[in-house]
């Protein structure tokens, strides 16, 4: 006999994290346990960026993260139309963090 039940999950919002932060680029490194995406605000014609948050999971949440991220931007664009990925002067940045 097989059971389904839903475990509920109270998920708390801080004031101070709703607020969210703004970030244009992202890195994403990883070792053979965990990936790390670093949220980065570059500004136009300023050398230097910072990074404004950061993320670490390990494998089975990164690959989890990817398919979220597949299915709501298709719900987006179902809605919105295609996004058009437009390839701006941004530098690639390196797995060492160097441009």
């Amino acid at each position: 006999m097989e059971t389904n039940q839903e475990t509920k999950i109270d998920i708390e919002l801080p004031s101070d994290v709703a607020l969210g932060v703004y970030t244009n680029l992202q890195l994403i490194t990883h070792s053979n346990t965990e990936f790390i995406i670093d949220f980065i605000q570059i500004m136009p014609g300023v050398p230097k960026a910072q990074v404004r948050s950061r993320a670490i999971l390990c494998p089975q949440h990164a690959k989890r993260l990817l398919y979220a991220l597949k299915e709501n931007i298709d719900k987006f664009e179902a809605q919105n139309g295609t996004i058009v990925d437009q390839v701006q002067n941004t530098p690639y940045i390196n797995s060492m963090g160097q441009a």
